[in-house]
């Protein structure tokens, strides 16, 4: 593993901890899938938390997510719900701004550009 990746990692790890300690569930960590990964996968009481952990030093981490970053996390979450049949629960995109002496955690922080997977209604 990298110098670069096993940093990624710690940082996913202190993520992870934070939102134990918040009392989320962690269901998945590096979800990976065509086109995109999803860093934590969580349950905030009902709702399925798709979690995305950037690190910067120079400038705030929230920049590195732009609209490219956005449609391929929204395509890893159509992915996870595909393989997992979670399509019922109540889905959000946080987004864990790490940096040098600590994070900052923006609870829906973005929206999927398209809706993401639901199945279709039997009615």
């Amino acid at each position: 593993m990298t110098g670069r990746r096993a940093e990624g990692e710690r940082h996913e790890d202190s993520a992870a901890d934070y939102l134990l300690s918040l009392g989320y569930t962690l269901i998945a960590r590096r979800f990976r899938a065509a086109g995109g990964e999803i860093d934590l996968v969580a349950l905030d009481d009902e709702t399925l938390v798709f979690v995305e952990v950037k690190y910067r030093t120079k400038q705030p981490p929230e920049a590195a997510i732009d609209h490219t970053k956005v449609a391929r996390i929204s395509q890893a979450a159509d992915a996870y719900l595909a393989k997992t049949g979670a399509h019922q629960k109540r889905c959000r995109f946080d987004v864990i701004a790490v940096f040098p002496g600590g994070l900052r955690h923006h609870i829906g922080a973005f929206h999927a550009p398209r809706p993401v997977l639901r199945p279709p209604d039997d009615d």
